[in-house]
């Protein structure tokens, strides 16, 4: 039977053996998710044994991940801005880069409660949910995946919030929707283009393809949202999107042809800019 702290370095070598980055990281996760210690139990409890089921499971998970299987899939959950957020497969993972995004809402919402927000192919609610708790906005998320929807109920409910989840296809729903009746539209749409999908990291590939493919140029969402929920925004209303990497002056160009104002974007930490918002004029 193996102590606690040889079955972290078991784990940590082998990751560390595979090429996955921040293996310590990792290691530390599985660790915690397998036996309950955190960085500061293992230290304090290094010596305590590991049970023989304890052993097979992270033995298990741990060729999971050298499979290249998500780290944030095996352990079934994950945290964005704070938020912890259910997740498996079918729908995308939280990143960081998404609150890029999420803080150029939360900029715009500020000293505006209860405004009326639309998260546009939602996911796991990730945005929804920040921008409900650090906006004090009334947000409705729509998601068409079923997977993905499942994943959303479940965030909502597990974090005790009023998201309104519809189950929807945002190409065809804003027909339910009251042109001039919301403050704010958001969208983290599908944005890859479809023949760089085969050549995304390993890891990306267990993520559901729907949630990426952003066809043949990786515009179509951006091109069909522009389009057909612009008049549901007030005057003064503000549209954002996360953007894909170059894709910043395609969209902007899209949004000021369609009469939004005041268009600016936001980078993220590796200088790209990752999000846009425009004001409806």
């Amino acid at each position: 039977m193996r102590m606690l702290k040889e079955a972290y370095r078991a784990c940590r070598q082998a990751l560390a053996n595979s090429g996955i980055e921040n293996a310590d990281y990792e290691a530390l996760c599985l660790i915690e998710h397998v036996t309950g210690f955190s960085r500061a139990g293992l230290i304090a409890h290094g010596d305590a044994a590991v049970s023989d089921s304890q052993q097979a499971q992270l033995t298990a998970l741990t060729e999971k991940r050298l499979r290249r299987y998500p780290l944030q899939y095996l352990l079934g959950a994950w945290s964005f801005m704070g938020i912890p957020l259910a997740v498996g497969e079918g729908v995308l993972i939280p990143r960081d880069d998404t609150e890029v995004c999420t803080r150029l809402c939360l900029d715009y919402l500020r000293g505006k409660p209860h405004a009326q927000a639309f998260d546009l192919c939602a996911g796991s609610g990730a945005i929804a949910l920040a921008l409900e708790r650090f906006g004090k906005a009334q947000v409705t998320a729509v998601e068409l995946s079923e997977h993905a929807f499942y994943f959303l109920k479940t965030n909502i409910k597990q974090n005790n919030a009023t998201v309104t989840p519809v189950h929807g296809d945002v190409l065809h729903c804003y027909t339910d929707v009251s042109d001039g009746s919301l403050d704010l539209i958001v969208s983290n749409p599908p944005y890859i283009r479809r023949g760089d999908l085969p050549s995304l990291q390993a890891e990306v590939q267990f993520e559901p393809a729907m949630a990426l493919d952003g066809g043949e140029d990786g515009y179509d969402f951006y091109r069909a949202i522009i389009a057909r929920w612009s008049r549901k925004l007030k005057p003064g209303g503000a549209l954002v999107f996360e953007l894909g990497e170059g894709q910043a002056a395609a969209v902007a160009q899209q949004m000021r042809e369609k009469g939004f104002i005041r268009l600016r974007t936001a980078e993220d930490f590796g200088g790209c800019e990752r999000a846009i918002i425009g004001i409806r004029g």
